[in-house]
């Protein structure tokens, strides 16, 4: 059902991939990557529509992520390279389409826009019923719902009138969003949520499509999840979140990543975490990856992108190799020797900044390394910035005399950039 919901969307988008290379030409130059007047009549020439319908199924296709606008450009989405071989990739399309319903099928006409935005703020639990109904539910029955939901949202915002009551019999002001015949406002967002194929509408009674049933049921289990957080991170940036995961078991950590994923949008999400990857605690930037690795398949672009930062690239390597299918534990196979020898030197500060010396003393064994003096060459070549902190706390754990005058005599050759 998604894949023929969106089926016109992705004609088009792959046409624009194939025909203007999107990010070079053909976008136009308002700031949301519109289509031009000429690139939208030589698509519909190309496709046979109209330009119209070029414009909306453009317009769809950039709502459901299958093309990505950038300024005044546009380039296609994962989810259209994607389109073919992973089936969620064109779910999570169709999703982001549902939830975008009030602007892919804009609201006619001037309405007072307050009450626009609360009929938007309260259609989730018209939605929730409509679901729970599994069947088709009277339209005077979603309006009495609507209505009280609406009600509850003024009252939970105090309105409560301040300043100058009119006086008694004087004209009446200018209508306000309290008196907004809502009756109008949910037959245009029946009709919108209809028109991206969460429900049909139609003889004065509103049913949920299966699509849409099931769009609603994995909200209202995102909500359960994140209403479930063990940990209580919710609320709490990306980077506070792993801190407090850090003493967690894998599978608990991993709960309260998808729990505080739920309650924020998928690029949102990523985005925080790649900027706490990328600061000075080394233990946050492998938990920030392991986050990652919760998010999946919407993270690869961004993934691919700090691929090329230093930091970044051995987490970023691994993280790939795995989404494309390589067993984790050979996933390490993909990094070259100088990258190997970065992640075990930044896993060895995390280790030194959060865990025990014993820790630290097995986490020499891990090294690709053969010897302990190979090692240490490698390891002054590379130029970690947590070398000299990371050699010295070795030497301090390490119970073999003799090799830790060895790793403190290299500590102090960086620090002075001897050889």
């Amino acid at each position: 059902m998604a894949r023929t919901v969106l089926a016109d969307a992705a004609r088009v988008a792959r046409w624009a991939d194939a025909a203007l290379r999107p990010g070079r030409e053909g976008a136009g130059s308002d700031g949301k990557g519109t289509l031009s007047d000429a690139t939208a009549e030589r698509a519909a020439a190309d496709l046979g529509l109209t330009p119209d319908q070029v414009r909306h199924d453009w317009d769809t296709a950039r709502l459901a992520g299958l093309v990505e606008v950038h300024g005044d450009s546009a380039r296609p989405g994962w989810r259209l390279r994607a389109w073919h071989r992973d089936d969620s990739a064109v779910l999570r399309g169709w999703v982001a389409l549902f939830d975008a319903w009030s602007l892919a099928h804009p609201e006619p006409g001037v309405r007072e826009p307050a009450a626009v935005a609360e009929v938007v703020s309260a259609m989730p639990q018209v939605l929730s019923f409509l679901q729970l109904s599994a069947g088709p539910v009277p339209v005077e029955q979603l309006l009495d719902l609507l209505e009280q939901r609406v009600t509850e949202l003024r009252t939970e915002r105090c309105e409560i009138p301040y300043g100058p009551q009119p006086e008694p019999g004087a004209e009446p002001a200018e209508a306000g969003a309290e008196d907004t015949p809502l009756a109008p406002l949910l037959d245009w967002a029946l009709r919108a949520i209809a028109s991206v194929g969460a429900l049909t509408y139609g003889d004065g009674q509103a049913t949920l499509t299966p699509l849409g049933s099931w769009a609603v049921w994995v909200k209202l289990e995102q909500i359960c999840v994140a209403a479930q957080s063990p940990a209580g991170n919710i609320e709490v940036s990306a980077e506070d979140m792993l801190r407090g995961c850090a003493q967690l078991r894998p599978n608990a950590a991993r709960a309260e990543y998808r729990a505080w994923l739920a309650a924020r949008t998928v690029g949102a999400a990523v985005t925080e975490l790649i900027d706490a990857a990328r600061g000075e605690d080394a233990l946050i930037r492998g938990l920030a990856f392991e986050a990652l690795r919760v998010v999946g398949a919407p993270a690869e672009p961004d993934v691919r992108t700090v691929a090329d930062e230093t930091p970044l690239r051995p987490y970023a390597l691994l993280w790939l190799a795995e989404h494309d299918g390589a067993d984790p534990e050979d996933a390490h196979e993909v990094l070259t020797r100088e990258e190997a020898t970065w992640l075990w030197v930044d896993t060895a500060a995390a280790v030194a900044d959060h865990g025990e010396a014993p820790l630290l003393v097995r986490h020499l064994e891990s090294a690709v390394q053969p010897t302990v003096p190979a090692l240490l060459d490698e390891v002054r070549a590379i130029g970690h910035p947590r070398t000299v902190q990371v050699l010295v706390a070795l030497a301090a754990a390490h119970p073999d005399p003799a090799l830790a005058k060895a790793v403190r005599r290299a500590a102090f050759q960086v620090h002075t950039g001897g050889s």
